[in-house]
């Protein structure tokens, strides 16, 4: 059965970025990470951040954004923009279980190439003159219900 997927276009906060390997871990869904970051890419530094949750994380490590688009592309998933920028709520997507969720960088956003791969952009209402909501937060709102969605929720213990 295929399995969700989060993927982090050029992170540049390591804390963020632990947490939504926090996630990835605890709910059962492969994470993407793609360079470069703006701090050194190390399990150690995601140990940190991630705690003992690091080691737990299906991890992918993509050098650019060519070899991650190669990688989603051979593995037959569709590419799914979290961003302000987009118009469809998020609730009111119909989510897939072969979907990779993609965050942009926490300071730039995802440039016009990567808004142009995604099959589809969906954003989180906010109240008026909110500018963001921090990306893990992001994240964890939009896997959740997207794992709700497409009963991907991992077996409890």
């Amino acid at each position: 059965m295929p399995a969700m997927e989060i993927a982090l276009f050029e992170p540049d906060q390591p804390q963020n970025t632990g947490t939504m390997l926090r996630l990835a871990a605890c709910t059962g869904v492969a994470a993407h990470v793609i360079e470069p970051c703006g701090f050194p890419f190390s399990h150690k530094a995601f140990r940190r951040s991630a705690m003992d949750y690091a080691d737990l994380v299906d991890l992918h490590h993509h050098l650019d954004w060519d070899s991650f688009l190669q990688a989603q592309k051979n593995a037959g998933k569709r590419l799914i923009l979290l961003t302000t920028k987009a118009r469809a709520a998020y609730t009111d997507f119909e989510f897939c279980p072969e979907d990779i969720l993609l965050v942009g960088s926490e300071s730039s956003g995802a440039p016009d190439f990567v808004h142009s791969a995604a099959a589809a952009r969906i954003t989180i209402p906010m109240a008026p003159g909110a500018r963001s909501i921090n990306v893990a937060v992001s994240m964890a709102m939009v896997l959740g219900e997207a794992l709700r969605q497409t009963n991907g929720w991992p077996e409890g213990s």
